[in-house]
């Protein structure tokens, strides 16, 4: 027998933050192809970063969060995955 799977109606906040780490991701890696392809050389992101000046920590606590957020999700994601299928959630009373 066929298995018919509906379409999602709303997406999640989890498929929001996949999407935006995808991007952040894939702006990143084209940024460094195109810097390389015109300068040869990829770009110093210590010393792009300190020409913020004071910024600089708070564009740093940012990147942080950024990578602190994905590996929460691939570890949430990877824990449920273990997590045993035939536990069954409790009925309401």
């Amino acid at each position: 027998m066929e298995k018919v799977s509906k379409p999602q109606g709303e997406w999640t906040r989890s498929t929001f933050f996949c999407l935006a780490m995808i991007v952040w991701f894939c702006s990143s890696l084209l940024s460094q192809a195109a810097y390389v392809a015109f300068y040869g050389v990829p770009y110093d992101a210590i010393a792009l970063l300190k020409q913020f000046g004071p910024l600089y920590y708070a564009v740093i606590i940012v990147e942080l969060m950024m990578w602190v957020g994905v590996g929460s999700v691939v570890f949430v994601r990877f824990a449920k995955k273990l997590a045993p299928k035939f536990q069954s959630p409790l009925p309401l009373a």
